[in-house]
């Protein structure tokens, strides 16, 4: 019981200090432009919401990251923390002439918590592609590029099929209720080479 009571309040400690990261600006929209797509062992990608947290951040033209707003309110997900580090591909954008929402590419890496605004280098190993509200909305999956930051061996599709089938189960059934039951509709899983066309496809 006494070591089931520690672990209970080593659980609540970390997830107080995910929670408390502050959101002053690491990097302003002006160095988002200025990122390119790829870095020195994998794509790029900006995180706006740290994994094991709610609070739906978005970058500023300032830098600061500011709840999204919902009906006037500050937006928390009304569901469990989010389960990677979630935030964009800079030197992408999901043109709406082509079908995209018009914002960058979304990504979620599976790894431990970053702070807010972190620049986090990745690999893509995988695509899941969903319909939101009725509009096409593809988030791409990926790892740490460095292998000392992954939590997960794998480094392809077939790899996280087959090994963590678990994970990949837990991260749509939390797509599918984050916004609420029926708001996200999946059309399936590709491999990371479709991960990677889609990154050229909308790629600037």
């Amino acid at each position: 019981m006494k070591q089931m009571y520690g672990v209970t309040i080593f659980l609540l400690i970390i997830s107080t200090f995910a929670c408390k990261q502050d959101n002053k600006p690491t990097i302003t929209m002006k160095d988002v432009k200025k990122l390119p797509l790829r870095g020195e062992k994998g794509f790029n990608a900006i995180v706006e919401v740290p994994a094991g947290t709610n609070r739906k951040l978005e970058i500023q033209p300032d830098g600061q990251y500011v709840a999204e707003l919902v009906d006037g309110k500050a937006r928390v997900v009304n569901f469990l923390p989010y389960p990677g580090n979630y935030g964009f591909i800079p030197s992408t954008l999901m043109d709406e002439a082509r079908g995209g929402d018009g914002d960058a590419l979304d990504v979620i890496i599976i790894a431990e918590t970053v702070p807010v605004g972190s620049i986090q280098e990745f690999i893509p190993i995988a695509v899941l592609k969903m319909i939101d509200e009725g509009e096409n909305d593809t988030k791409i999956i990926g790892v740490p590029a460095d292998p000392a930051l992954r939590v997960i061996r794998a480094t392809n599709f077939e790899q996280f099929l087959l090994e963590y089938d678990a994970a990949k189960r837990i991260i749509e059934t939390w797509f599918v209720h984050y916004q609420g039951y029926g708001t996200v509709q999946v059309l399936g899983w590709e491999d990371e080479k479709s991960a990677l066309a889609e990154i050229e496809k909308w790629a600037l």
